[in-house]
């Protein structure tokens, strides 16, 4: 496959994997990489809570990726397969943790969590309230239980479908629904005071 690189960035995830795999080519692993970094470290960071845990769960997913290229199938959208990788590790280290017994309710308070680029502009106080919402809502997140918080997270911040989920959780689209409700029921009432207005 001749194609430039102007021409991969505009193929599609399922289609830049389908180039590395052929090809052995770095430039389609580069690109997928850039364009799921930011979106995995969010997902990670949410889930474990921690920025050290969250940057190396990310680079050892894009190593599992890298080693794994050719297990992926077509059938599926890359970003489920993916997710799945990083969802895994990051269960793997909240497994270690808990055998580890090292449970931190506050992390310091010099640690900021990695935001998402906004292009809008706030006034400062409104900046400032939405960071220590922000901050009690990751502190919420981290007390809902760990099968909760990753569904929770997969659908109402990074926006997959029922289906997706599934697929990533390799778990039945009614178990993710009810897993779903469960955890923004916790969320819900640890936050029941957040927008109080």
């Amino acid at each position: 496959m001749a194609l430039n690189n102007r021409n991969l960035i505009e193929l599609t995830d399922e289609e830049l994997i389908k180039v590395f795999q052929q090809t052995n080519s770095l430039e389609p692993y580069e690109i997928l990489v850039k364009r799921y970094k930011d979106p995995l470290m969010n997902f990670v960071f949410r889930f474990v809570g921690d920025r050290d845990a969250c940057t190396d769960i990310v680079q050892d997913t894009m190593i599992k990726f890298y080693l794994n290229k050719d297990s992926y199938r077509e059938f599926a959208k890359f970003s489920t397969w993916i997710y799945t990788i990083a969802g895994n590790l990051a269960k793997n280290e909240l497994k270690r943790r808990r055998r580890r017994n090292i449970f931190s309710i506050d992390n310091s308070d010099d640690e900021k969590s990695p935001q998402i680029e906004d292009k809008t502009f706030f006034a400062p106080d409104r900046v400032a309230d939405s960071e220590i919402k922000n901050e009690i809502i990751q502190k919420a997140l981290l007390k809902v239980k760990p099968v909760y918080r990753e569904v929770v997270i997969l659908r109402d911040i990074q926006e997959f479908s029922y289906e997706e989920i599934a697929e990533i959780t390799n778990l039945s689209i009614g178990t993710v629904k009810s897993r779903i409700n469960r955890g923004r029921t916790r969320l819900q009432k640890l936050l029941k005071n957040i927008y109080k207005e």
